[in-house]
């Protein structure tokens, strides 16, 4: 068992797809990290930005096995690479029809303000490939990674602690 966080202005008992917003990294879904310290941070982001509630870290159990048992529809990405990029471009894009996947679960670097700041100037052509946006991605300060459940069924996999 591996536990993760997800941080957040409130008390999370049982995590609900309807609350969750689209156009993120991964598409619409709950989003957690095994980075307790990540998770306090954007506790205090939400918090600030809705200046609602209170930084919440809500913890949860989650079995890692499920991540390669073929129970659940999984995808890795274990760096930065032209897979991710796509696959963020096209999950973040207003205009593509949502959702672009249908995995229960992704797992793969966060695009923090950095990344989605590398992300736009490739969109506006500033950048001018693929291969020089990661070029440029590798130049972050390290990479945090973010787990995606965004499925009914991979959220009832989650056991709140």
């Amino acid at each position: 068992m591996i536990r993760l966080y997800h941080g957040s202005n409130m008390l999370i008992s049982k995590p609900d797809l309807q609350y969750c917003k689209p156009y993120k990294d991964f598409g619409k879904g709950f989003y957690l990290s095994a980075d307790r310290k990540q998770a306090q941070l954007l506790a205090v982001q939400r918090t600030r930005q809705t200046l609602e509630g209170r930084p919440v870290i809500n913890e949860f159990e989650f079995d890692e096995s499920l991540m390669t048992s073929g129970e659940l529809k999984v995808i890795t990405f274990d760096d930065y690479s032209e897979d991710w990029v796509r696959f963020i471009l096209a999950n973040r894009d207003i205009h593509h029809e949502q959702p672009v996947h249908d995995y229960d679960i992704v797992y793969g670097p966060i695009a923090d303000d950095s990344v989605s700041f590398q992300l736009r100037r490739y969109q506006r052509g500033v950048i001018g490939t693929v291969k020089e946006l990661i070029q440029e991605l590798r130049y972050s300060k390290g990479i945090t990674f973010q787990y995606y459940f965004g499925t009914q069924k991979a959220l009832d996999k989650l056991i709140r602690i």
